[in-house]
């Protein structure tokens, strides 16, 4: 099926839907529908005469509706069964094609052979039965699973944020050191000031608020580019970084696995992948545990370390002495505030998914992200507070956190838990940016900056081709630097703080613009968020260029330059696709309608048979050609009856040329188009209404956001119940000038040829449409 091309209608509701695929034709298009229509009916023969000639009823059955289901456990699974024929034949199709669960339909393909149906059961065993679109309510979040899922990145961060600042401050020795807390209150302050103005981002875009939507919306469709081109680079180097981290705190405590860094992290990333592709419920369960266990490790570490320094009437310990590199000047505190700022990455991540929360939405996120600053603002200063009593000074062999956990639970069990958790939740809180990078592509995929198939949901609701190419490039990322922390965090601060600036100087633009209640209040916190943030942007930028902060900045601009050329192409591609009359092409006015059909064709006579060419079935026979049973017996012209299957997805130039190719053959025709709701099928039985209706038409909604699979499944039936049919489904099929272009564009015949080859008697073809 060709992909949707023509001109969106617009989606007032925030982000689109699971099911929203299907593109409206605007008033121009519609006329030059209408028109193209009236020019069938006196080029063609009226409608009737093509449905008295179809040799099959359509109708084959339907997918059960929503309330026809029987939920498994939970009310979340269902089994499907295959669209197949009326029910007296229905359990002879169903022995034959086997029972389809509802996996069947997400993957798009039907396995075949031991090997591919044993893939298939292992991917169930892995990533669990499917779910049906409807469960994306089911599958929202409640608060105190949101807080770990959103807030991971955030609150893992302080372990390593601390470090960050010091190990800049000490390159400056002592005098380094005494601008610790100074520093450590300017960093809180602006979590604060970051936090508060999130919250009325969530006040004001309760669909969801990231930053492409905000600076979109209110800076224009380049600044929104800007931030989702730093929040992608963001999310990348959040699952290096964090996996990179979380593999420290273990060789810290287990110094023999310091050789084993890059597999350890390459296998975290394998394992996040896995978790994540089996939706949001399931790792907000699987994650939950992990982030309030570290919470409650590092408030038992910091009540513990202030009652041990009680003991002292509070002095500081002297730090060990410290080589001078470098003057602690305002640039030096300017890189230490940058590093440090670290700590605060992952705050934009609630905004941007406040549609994943159970209802009232943007309630809920506010109190999350309420309790998420709040946290992280505590244990921060904590950590900060510790490091200033206890001298402790940042270490090549050990982590800050890991030598305070000695100094105040020495070797036992409370130290192994520290560790225990700062690992676990360090490697899971890359799930962060496993649930806002494949949501903040999808946006961009709707609106022609990504791939079309990052549009997609997979069988677990979740957006499973965005989330697979965030673990290869995180593990790409990960491998380059060794799995380094030190070396990863001077790439950091510069994407999402790049984000930050764009996100809250747009949603000044916003409060200035709506003026409401509370505006004026709004817009001030919001300013002080967008300054602090392209402070600390513009101080990543250029203390650490040279670090590493120039492989960030031309991440950006690479990001930039390839967005910019998809939109181009889609553009172009829509364009070329567009209906307009004088592109369109008209069967022939000698292409009638071929004659009705009068039920199937009787089976030639034995005699005869044997006497063409000395007996065809002995011939056969002795050539091994035709085996018994499986229809490929034809011979002779006269023996095959075809049918045309036309899939269409929607109705543009490309649809037109395949429906114009398909009634010149003088063949019976049906079209099929597979809709993936109600709604969509309705719009486009208006369109086809809208044509003049000329050929048989039946539209299979498939609520499981799958086309081939139901495709497949149609023609499985339609060829079980008329095994005497040649079944010829013609595509059309989008080709490129350039071969890279080929990937936006969906590759639905090869599919379907390896779906269908186990079947006889079906003959796949495609109509090219040459993009110029």
């Amino acid at each position: 099926m060709t992909d949707a091309q023509g001109t969106r209608e617009p989606d007032s509701a925030g982000p689109p839907g699971p099911a929203a695929s299907l593109p409206g034709l605007d008033e121009e298009q519609q006329r030059v529908l209408r028109r193209v229509g009236r020019e069938w009916g006196r080029s063609s023969a009226p409608p009737e005469a093509w449905r008295r000639a179809l040799p099959v009823d359509p109708d084959l059955g339907r997918f059960p509706l929503p309330a026809e289901v029987r939920p498994g456990r939970f009310g979340r699974l269902v089994t499907v069964s295959v669209v197949g024929p009326p029910p007296d034949t229905a359990s002879d199709t169903a022995a034959e094609a086997g029972e389809v669960r509802e996996g069947r339909f997400a993957t798009g393909e039907r396995p075949s052979g031991p090997v591919r149906r044993a893939g298939a059961r292992t991917r169930r065993l892995l990533l669990g039965e499917a779910l049906k679109s409807s469960a994306v309510a089911s599958e929202r979040m409640r608060k105190l699973v949101a807080l770990p899922v959103l807030s991971a990145d955030a609150l893992s961060s302080v372990a390593y944020g601390p470090e960050a600042m010091l190990a800049v401050l000490v390159l400056a020795g002592t005098a380094g050191l005494a601008h610790a807390l100074p520093v450590a209150g300017a960093i809180a302050f602006l979590m604060l000031a970051v936090g508060l103005s999130y919250r009325q981002t969530i006040r004001a875009y309760p669909h969801g608020g990231g930053s492409y939507i905000v600076a979109g919306a209110n800076l224009g469709p380049s600044a929104g580019l800007i931030a989702a081109a730093g929040l992608m680079t963001d999310y990348v180097l959040t699952v290096a970084v964090s996996i990179a981290s979380g593999v420290a705190a273990i060789t810290s405590a287990v110094p023999s696995l310091t050789a084993a860094t890059v597999p350890l992290g390459v296998g975290v990333i394998v394992l996040l992948l896995a978790g994540n592709l089996r939706g949001i419920r399931q790792a907000g369960a699987l994650f939950a545990a992990p982030t309030y266990l570290f919470i409650g490790a590092v408030f038992a570490l910091v009540v513990a370390g202030l009652v041990t320094a009680a003991g002292h009437d509070f002095e500081p310990r002297p730090t060990p002495p410290l080589p001078v590199t470098e003057t602690a000047g305002l640039l030096l505190v300017m890189r230490a505030f940058s590093s440090g700022a670290t700590a605060m990455t992952g705050i934009e991540a609630i905004s941007n998914a406040v549609p994943a929360f159970k209802p009232v939405e943007w309630r809920n996120a506010r109190t999350t992200l309420t309790w998420m600053v709040g946290l992280l603002i505590a244990m921060f200063a904590g950590i900060v507070a510790l490091i200033q009593l206890t001298g402790v000074v940042p270490d090549a062999r050990e982590t800050v956190l890991s030598q305070l956990a000695h100094l105040g639970f020495g070797s036992g069990a409370m130290y192994v838990f520290v560790q225990a958790a700062t690992a676990a939740v360090l490697l899971l809180a890359a799930n962060t940016a496993y649930n806002d990078f494949p949501r903040v592509l999808s946006l961009l995929a709707r609106d022609d900056y990504a791939p079309r198939v990052f549009m997609r949901l997979g069988d677990r609701l979740a957006y499973s081709n965005g989330v697979l190419l965030l673990s290869v490039a995180a593990a790409l990322v990960f491998v380059a630097f060794d799995g380094r922390t030190g070396a990863l965090i001077p790439l950091y601060a510069v994407g999402v703080f790049l984000a930050f600036t764009l996100s809250q100087t747009g949603m000044v633009v916003h409060w200035w613009r709506r003026r409401d209640r509370h505006w004026r209040k709004s817009m001030l916190f919001n300013a002080v968020g967008a300054l602090l943030s392209a402070l600390v942007f513009l101080t990543a930028g250029i203390t650490k260029f040279t670090e590493g902060a120039w492989v960030a900045i031309v991440a950006v601009g690479v990001f930039l330059y390839v967005t910019t050329r998809i939109r181009r192409h889609y553009a172009s591609a829509r364009a070329a696709l567009r209906l307009h009359a004088q592109a369109l092409e008209l069967p022939a006015r000698a292409a009638a309608a071929p004659p009705p059909h009068a039920g199937p064709a009787p089976a030639p006579a034995p005699a005869l048979g044997q006497a063409v060419a000395g007996g065809a079935v002995g011939r056969r026979a002795a050539q091994g050609g035709g085996a018994p049973g499986t229809g490929e017996d034809e011979e002779l012209p006269a023996e095959v009856r075809n049918l045309s299957v036309v899939a269409l997805a929607t109705l543009d130039l490309a649809s037109m040329r395949t429906l114009a190719y398909a009634a010149s053959l003088q063949q019976p025709v049906l079209v099929l188009h597979i809709s993936l709701s109600d709604h969509e099928g309705r719009r486009f039985r208006d369109y086809w209404t809208l044509w003049g209706d000329h050929l048989p038409m039946e539209v299979i909604v498939s609520p499981y956001r799958a086309v081939v699979a139901p495709l497949v499944h149609y023609l499985e039936a339609l060829h079980h119940r008329h095994p005497e049919l040649t079944l010829t489904v013609i595509l059309p099929e989008i080709v490129t000038r350039r071969r890279r272009h080929q990937l936006l564009h969906s590759r639905t015949a090869s599919r379907l040829r390896r779906s269908l080859r186990p079947l006889p008697k079906i003959v796949i073809t495609t109509v090219p449409f040459h993009l110029p």
